[in-house]
């Protein structure tokens, strides 16, 4: 099965994943997602950036997306660019 490297560049999503890590994930083509799957998208604001957070809840417009880190100011995620459209996800991993 194909599988998409991507490298972990900061520490939102820390203890789970640390900066420098490889994730292996699956690319995305409308399989259905699950709450907790780790989702890979473009940034909501920034189409050159690609972000890694954790699916929290789906709604019928887009994903909100939650960072891993305990630290409020540690992640940049759904509380600050809104719900994530379906068309920006590029990945997954359960």
């Amino acid at each position: 099965m194909e599988t998409l490297a991507i490298v972990v560049n900061g520490d939102s999503m820390w203890p789970t994943l640390r900066d420098g890590d490889i994730l292996e994930a699956i690319p995305y083509d409308g399989q259905v997602l699950n709450i907790e799957d780790l989702l890979i998208f473009y940034d909501p604001r920034d189409s050159s950036r690609v972000c890694i957070k954790r699916l929290k809840r789906i709604e019928a417009n887009g994903y909100f997306v939650e960072g891993d880190n305990p630290d409020p100011m540690a992640s940049t995620d759904s509380h600050n660019y809104g719900l994530v459209p379906d068309a920006l996800v590029i990945g997954f991993k359960r």
